[in-house]
């Protein structure tokens, strides 16, 4: 018995300390994916050659936003003879209301486990006639998602952060869109650029945000709720205004499954590793 108790201390040790080896960092589980805008013009120029790139830096996972020019069964091909996989599909709006039926089997076919919104068509401030408009739509289509085992999620841009009553519209959509079928994807520069506090929107909202964009923003920008900055503005993660330490910190305490470089800098392939280096060694 003596014996049976030693070895199994030592496959303790050993499963907690392989564990430990695989582990990323002290604040990511694992690898972080990337966003394929992040290598818009790479992918853009030559996809199998961008994927390739990618897969250099030590990504394997990536959310796609575009099949530039691909099929996905086509997409999904060069993913797989890489050892790569896309486990969030993004889609406009329009085509979560009025294709969902292709958005879906575009979704398989990747092999996505997300499909993800990341922009609400609005004219001028955001309202809430038009938060209630969309409360309806996302619950349609985390409805039926769901049924066909795919998870909804919306990627908040800025504007959504309007007042209204003690919180924002942003807090009326979680409050009334369904728990169970559509989850949020925070963007933190998106949520910090309006003057919101990512930490704090992921304490308030630990069960809904399932994914979420890792990206930061150069210091000295002055905060809007349009939604925009130029592109030059998305620097390396860990140069910036954001807390990423708070943040990453803040999220352990959540349910977000996967975590995403997004970078929206003109050159943004060439500040990848550096972000990842910062990531890596965030203490």
């Amino acid at each position: 018995m003596q014996h049976l108790n030693v070895v199994l201390v030592l496959l303790a040790w050993l499963v907690s300390h392989v564990s430990l080896a695989q582990k990323f960092s002290k604040y990511l589980p694992e690898m972080p994916g990337v966003v394929s805008y992040t290598y818009r013009n790479e992918l853009g120029k030559d996809p199998a050659a961008a994927l390739d790139q990618i897969k250099a830096t030590g990504i394997t996972n990536i959310e796609l936003s575009n099949l530039f020019g691909k099929t996905a069964t086509e997409f999904r091909a060069m993913l797989d003879a890489r050892g790569m996989r896309c486990t969030s599909f993004g889609v406009s709006y329009d085509e979560m209301k009025n294709q969902l039926d292709a958005v879906i089997g575009k979704a398989k076919t990747l092999g996505a486990e997300f499909v993800r919104v990341a922009w609400i068509p609005h004219e001028g401030k955001f309202t809430l006639a038009r938060t209630q408009e969309v409360v309806a739509d996302f619950n349609h289509a985390g409805t039926a998602l769901k049924a066909q085992g795919l998870q909804f999620c919306y990627h908040n841009h800025g504007f959504e952060f309007e007042p209204h009553a003690d919180g924002t519209l942003f807090d009326y959509l979680v409050q009334n869109t369904d728990a169970d079928n559509v989850g949020f994807e925070l963007d933190i520069l998106w949520a910090h650029l309006p003057g919101q506090d990512p930490a704090a929107l992921l304490r308030k909202y630990p069960r809904r945000f399932l994914l979420m964009h890792v990206k930061d923003l150069k210091k000295g920008v002055t905060a809007n709720q349009k939604g925009q900055t130029a592109p030059e503005n998305v620097v390396v993660v860990g140069t910036g205004q954001l807390d990423m330490k708070k943040i990453l910190k803040a999220a352990k305490k959540t349910r977000i499954k996967y975590f995403y470089l997004e970078d929206e800098h003109p050159e943004a392939a060439k500040q990848v590793p550096a972000s990842l280096a910062f990531l890596r060694g965030l203490k």
